[in-house]
């Protein structure tokens, strides 16, 4: 049987491994895409605001409210005394994190008080208009003040393998550095919103842009003072989240509820741009101290690494993400004795939080600074000197944490886009070229990526979904995940579709709630497909195997001759229709709805040994990019992407590659001309687009190649062998800032490192350039 035809024998269309367009693609392109503001508003919807604190750090002297309740249309005024349940959004348990503040504000922009008005602007407006009365106190506000005496919002961690210290003392050749790397905004399109009804009794049900659905359950519960089983929360669709909204969407839920429980009538909080840049938390900023032992060759013996990061006034997610950075210090590299430490400092900032890799891309800076270092020194290809650290030669396969590599296929990945990008030919070209024309200069760098894959909080790593087979064959699938434009409702879909055979038109995923699959994990950590997949799989082969025992008793038939075959079943020699089996199977008092439940195996860490499993397995990747600096501006533009990634068999061709091009994109702006900039007194400056920068259709790279891995599949029982591709291609972006660092050196010859820290601004990229002329 010709290929073509065994294919459609075999597979329905819309199934696994197919190019098949996201599930709300003409809702977005049309805007006929719900989300939370869009939502039809309830008769007697009242509007919540923020008042907020205009002091970094300060006692609460005095808050006169009589000027907020006097604004017309101000329905009620809440303060922390006014809290029915706990003052406390922290997600960790740590109780660091007020609702509202009380008694003191640990940052500028802190919230206060919340208003709730008949209409939007009015509650805008009397949000700004209490008088209040601070004593400031001390603040800290950046790393190099919180370093000099330190105060740390959770334990830091520390990772060793090795006699680091006598291996470093022992190295042919050591050097040492620093290398401070920048946040970043999440910048959503939908920004942060919550919608609340009240019920009847304690119930209340809310329409949340949240990422963690069962966790702001938890915290409105904790806050409204009820059980979780009164509050439903309920998501279709977020309009982007990066990380943003998975602890942070708590509070605004939290108001929402309050307000709509002591008014009896149904409340909205919905943030403006500014406000919501000057309340949320950001990627944290970092300062990386480095002591590197290494050979002539470009060998690395010993690496000695501190992570110094920026977490804001409270823990929040700060410790597993300072944890995740020491997990991808080493990147691809075997270090053969190291140390690698974290210190998570308090400051008078908003409290930092999960962004698109949680840690890992600025783990992974540090190690690439380290490469780039010992590649300078010894005159070496930076590609070269991270090929002859990659893990997998020899007995080089331990991670710092004590995790063996198993899946190792970074060579295959970077030799595949040496010859497809033709590295080493245009490396010569531009050198040659640099030296004929030093005024636009240009660079290039390839850089690999090795992220891990799972939570590194066990308990996260578990997922659990609810299928339906209604009685005319249709299928409806309800899972713990949520989709934020990343295409996972899709991905979903396609497992159904792949497990049983249907019509992808025969499936429908529906929003997101607590109501129907509850305590469900974060959709983070790139997980979403990889848990859910594997839970909504698990339901429908329990609906399989009760449709294949009553088709085989029905007809007569032994169990292993029924098969699901594109649009109907197979049962023993005669062809079924799927809708037909499942109206029988009805009448014979069949159940069609099945739970299903998935927990990711062999994975396993302790934190305070600095060791275990922590990760299901790794996701590979590697960039090679061509930038062009103008040496008397500093300014720069990418001219050229060519990426190769491992998505193992990926799910959905289309919206991986779609992933890959966004995700570089995103970690090009963090890494050029996203930056963050709070003045003396603690207020964030670049709070509105006006003032912050990110990446424009004009900013993308000129010529633009991604391909994936061929031939790939997972090492590991993944969903049908695919791997996660949410982070893992944000930390492809390190190769543009690689790629300027190297046209920066141009200008010196090529002989000293530039030591280019991140965002490299054009106005950074200049003072480098102007540095090695000097």
């Amino acid at each position: 049987m010709p290929d073509a035809i065994a294919e459609r024998e075999t597979s329905a269309e819309g199934g696994a491994h197919r190019s098949r367009r996201h599930e709300s693609a003409h809702k977005h392109v049309t805007g006929a895409a719900a989300y939370i503001n869009d939502l039809p508003e309830a008769p007697g919807l009242l509007h919540v605001a923020l008042g907020l604190s205009t002091r970094a750090h300060a006692r609460l002297v005095s808050i006169d409210l009589d000027p907020v309740r006097a604004v017309p249309g101000v329905v009620l005024v809440l303060t922390a005394g006014d809290l029915p349940g706990e003052n406390d959004t922290s997600p960790v348990g740590k109780h660091d994190e007020p609702l509202l503040a009380e008694g003191h504000v640990a940052f500028h922009g802190q919230p206060i008080y919340a208003v709730a008005a008949e209409t939007r602007e009015a509650a805008r407006r009397a949000a700004r208009a209490a008088r209040i009365v601070y004593e400031d106190l001390p603040a800290v506000l950046d790393i190099e003040t919180a370093l000099a005496d330190p105060v740390l919002v959770t334990p830091g961690a520390t990772m060793q393998r090795g006699d680091w210290a006598a291996a470093l003392d022992a190295a042919p050749r050591r050097l040492s550095g620093t290398m401070a790397i920048g946040g970043q905004e999440h910048f959503y399109l939908e920004g942060q919103v919550a919608l609340a009804e009240p019920g009847e009794d304690d119930e209340v049900r809310i329409w949340c842009s949240t990422q963690h659905p069962s966790e702001t359950q938890h915290i409105v519960a904790h806050a409204l003072g009820v059980a979780s089983h009164a509050v439903t929360v309920e998501v279709r669709r977020m309009g982007g989240a990066f990380g943003g909204k998975e602890t942070q969407a708590n509070p605004f839920a939290c108001l929402a509820a309050i307000v709509a429980k002591k008014t009896g009538r149904a409340a909205k909080l919905r943030l403006d741009r500014d406000d919501d840049m000057i309340v949320t938390g950001k990627r944290h900023e970092f300062v990386v101290r480095y002591d590197v032992g290494y050979d002539d060759d470009g060998r690395i013996h010993a690496v000695d690494m501190l992570y110094a990061a920026r977490c804001g006034y409270s823990a929040d997610l700060s410790g597993p993400v300072t944890d995740r950075a020491l997990f991808h210090a080493d990147n691809c590299y075997f270090y053969p004795a190291v140390r690698l430490r974290s210190l998570p400092l308090k400051t008078n900032t908003c409290s930092n939080t999960a962004f698109r890799g949680f840690g890992g891309p600025q783990g992974m800076l540090g190690g690439e600074r380290v490469i780039e270092e010992v590649a300078f020194a010894t005159g070496l290809d930076p590609l070269e000197v991270r090929r002859r650290n990659f893990y997998g030669i020899g007995e080089r396969d331990l991670t710092p944490y004590c995790q063996t590599v198993e899946d190792n296929v970074i060579a295959d990945v970077v030799d595949t886009l040496v010859a497809r990008c033709d590295y080493a030919a245009r490396r010569a070209t531009i050198r040659a070229a640099n030296a004929a024309a030093p005024l636009i200069v240009r660079g290039i760098a390839l850089t690999p990526v090795k992220f891990g894959i799972s939570f590194t909080a066990t308990q996260f790593n578990q997922a659990a979904a609810l299928v339906h087979i209604y009685t005319d064959g249709s299928i409806a699938v309800n899972h713990g995940g949520t989709e934020m434009g990343q295409g996972l409702h899709t991905k979903i879909a396609q497992v159904a579709v792949e497990e049983l055979q249907v019509d992808a038109g025969s499936v429908r995923v529906t929003a997101t709630t607590t109501g129907k699959v509850p305590n469900t994990s974060a959709t983070a950590a790139s997980s979403g497909a990889d848990l859910n997949g594997k839970a909504v799989q698990a339901a429908v082969r329990t609906l399989k195997d009760r449709l294949v025992t009553f088709a085989a008793e029905q007809y007569g038939v032994p169990p292993d001759t029924v098969a699901f075959l594109p649009g109907r079943v197979r049962i023993g020699n005669q062809d079924v229709p799927f809708a037909a089996l499942i109206r029988q199977a009805y009448f014979a008092r069949v159940q069609l709805s099945a739970t299903g439940f998935y927990k990711t195996p062999k994975i396993h860490w302790d934190r305070d040994a600095g060791r275990g499993r922590p990760f299901y397995y790794f996701a590979y990747g590697a960039a090679c990019v061509e930038v062009a600096v103008d040496t008397l501006t500093g300014e720069y533009r990418i001219e050229r992407a060519d990426i190769v990634h491992d998505c193992g068999r990926s799910l959905n061709p289309a919206i991986d590659i779609g992933q890959i091009e966004g995700g570089f994109v995103q970690g090009a702006g963090w890494l050029t001309t996203e930056e963050l900039v709070w003045d003396a007194a603690g207020r964030l400056r670049t709070h509105a687009p006006s003032t912050y920068k990110i990446p424009a259709c004009g900013d993308r790279p000129r010529v633009f190649n991604v391909h994936l891995l061929d031939n790939a599949a997972s090492h590991e029982d993944t969903i049908f062998r695919s791997k996660a591709v949410g982070e893992p291609p944000l930390m492809l972006g390190i190769a543009v800032l690689h790629a300027l660092s190297d046209a920066v050196a141009s200008v010196g010859g090529w002989r000293v490192c530039p030591r280019l820290d991140a965002p490299a601004t054009p106005e950074r990229v200049l003072r480098a350039i102007e540095t090695l002329r000097a």
